[in-house]
């Protein structure tokens, strides 16, 4: 059985017409439901046997051959082939490469390395001694050379741009000047009060336009649309969600019945079958197969099994005596061939002859023996 809900809590008042569309509903959907709650229900009950008495077996048996036929052979080829060959083949490369390599190393390499070391310091000590002695002397000649040689260039620079700076001064800057301040500054100011004029008369044909525009697309688009949403959309989708609403109530509903529906047919099969098969059967069982299973195991089961055991005893009682007789014949036949056997040689181990037992109280022993 499914779990009680908690009561919910204090819920709106309803119209009648939420009333009248929720009865017909339920009804409906408990008609279409129930069908589909037992065969659901049905299903269920179908795969969980399915799945206990054949998938479960199934996946297990399918286990143990995946793991005879795959993980044991993979296992052993690993234990018994794959680790050997890889041991084989390390100790191999260290004969054959790592060895050979540590060899080379310390006898050939690093001889040729020390050497070339010496040879390296050699040579940068003799770039030293050419840098140190000649080199930076060269060098600090050919910077005071070029130090004045600077100087003069600098000199000769700076009066050259001295110079162009006055012509240019003379030449383009003030005559710019003058034009810009007595020329293209009034001409820029005109320029700028017909532009300003210009933008608010057109700032004003828009402003008109707009509001045309705005006016117009109101009465003949919004005004339709926003009416048609409130009078006509808006209600309809409100009855459209009342009705999916009561619709999935419903369903709900008709599915916990459905499925008191279907548990309650369930029992009812269940009774049904225990009385028509299992109570007959257990009936059979009890009244006519366990008496005559007693009398047919007093009867012939058991006297078989004692005259069975009776002649088991008597075959193994005469094995027993053919083997006897069997080892006296060897023997009697071994005394006529070879003789009687020489008795075993009497050793002195101090015990007592017959077959009486060591006591506390007797004296068998060497330390106490009179």
């Amino acid at each position: 059985m499914e779990p009680q809900k908690p009561p919910p809590g204090p819920r709106r008042p309803e119209g009648c017409l939420v009333v009248a569309i929720r009865i017909p509903v339920r009804i409906v959907v408990l008609v279409l439901v129930v069908p589909v709650r037992m065969a659901w229900d049905a299903l269920v009950v179908a795969g969980r046997f399915l799945r206990d008495t054949v998938l479960r077996p199934l996946g297990r048996a399918l286990l143990w051959a995946g793991t005879a036929l795959f993980v044991w052979p993979l296992v052993g080829l690993w234990r018994y082939v794959v680790v050997p060959l890889g041991r084989a083949l390390g100790w191999l490369a260290t004969v054959l490469l790592v060895v050979p390599a540590v060899w080379l190393y310390r006898r050939a390499l690093t001889p040729l390395g020390h050497a070339c070391a010496w040879l390296a310091r050699g040579v940068l000590a003799g770039l030293s001694w050419l840098y140190a002695r000649v080199l930076a002397r060269l060098g600090h000649a050919l910077a005071r050379l070029l130090k004045g040689i600077g100087a003069v260039l600098a000199a000769l620079g700076l009066g050259g741009c001295t110079a162009l700076a006055w012509l240019a001064r003379h030449l383009i800057a003030l005559p710019a000047q003058w034009l810009y301040t007595w020329v293209l500054t009034p001409l820029g100011h005109a320029v700028a009060w017909c532009g300003r004029g210009l933008g608010r008369l057109l700032e004003l044909l828009a402003t008109g336009i707009g509001l045309v525009l705005y006016w117009t697309v109101r009465v003949l688009l919004v005004l339709p649309v926003l009416a048609l949403w409130r009078r006509v959309l808006a209600p309809a989708g409100r009855l459209l969600a009342l009705v999916a609403r009561e619709v999935g109530d419903a369903l709900g509903h008709a599915w916990r019945i459905a499925g008191r529906i279907s548990l309650a047919v369930g029992r009812a099969l269940a009774v049904l079958f225990r009385w028509i098969l299992v109570q007959p059967l257990r009936w059979v069982y009890q009244t006519v197969l366990t008496p005559v299973g007693h009398v047919v195991r007093d009867a012939v089961l058991r006297p078989a099994a004692a005259a069975l055991r009776a002649v088991g005893r008597v075959t193994r009682k005469a094995l027993a005596t053919a083997r006897d007789t069997a080892r006296q014949a060897r023997a009697d036949f071994r005394r006529l061939l070879l003789g009687e056997p020489r008795p075993p040689a009497a050793v002195d181990r101090r015990e007592p002859p017959g077959p009486r037992t060591r006591t506390l109280g007797s004296s068998t022993t060497a330390l106490t023996k009179d």
